[in-house]
């Protein structure tokens, strides 16, 4: 008995659609050298940022929204948010983690609320909701410089793992 294809053959002209929309934003670009070295990540980042205050407990730093974090419609990126926010939270919980204990994060909620447009002046405040002897919570809201009206606010549940003294 002859085996039949489940698979239907992809219309070549879908196949050139998705190349198009690809190409248009820019998955098919090079990737450039500054962005292939160590923590470049962080390199990303930090272009985009300011800190205003840093105090036991909370941290606030402004943010400008370039064309770097963008996405197709002209947006912060939903990805760009979520890295601003696990660093912001990092850093916030670093100001009531002391040093010898390791964090982890282990969770991260992020509620999108409004878009950021391009060249959009955002305030991002974190402030630590709470720490104990194993687990610490950090919340982080993004808002608008000139309104005050939320973009988006995220929520960081670290675990706190004391490093063993031999």
């Amino acid at each position: 008995m002859a085996q039949q294809s489940s698979a239907k053959e992809v219309d070549p002209e879908d196949v050139s659609k998705v190349i198009v929309f690809l190409k248009e934003v820019g998955a098919s670009s090079s990737i450039p050298d500054d962005c292939c070295t160590n923590d470049s990540y962080s390199n990303i980042l930090g272009r985009h940022i300011k800190v205003h205050k840093i105090q036991r407990g909370r941290l606030i730093c402004h943010l400008s929204v370039k064309p770097a974090i963008l996405n197709f419609f002209d947006g912060i990126h939903g990805g760009a948010i979520a890295a601003f926010s696990e660093r912001m939270a990092i850093a916030c919980a670093r100001t009531v983690v002391a040093e010898d204990k390791e964090i982890f994060l282990g969770e991260l909620g992020i509620s999108y609320l409004s878009a950021a447009p391009r060249n959009a002046e955002l305030i991002m405040e974190a402030s630590v909701v709470r720490s104990g002897r194993n687990v610490t919570v950090v919340a982080v809201e993004f808002k608008f410089n000139d309104t005050g009206k939320l973009v988006c606010a995220s929520r960081a549940t670290f675990y706190n793992t004391p490093i063993a003294k031999l």
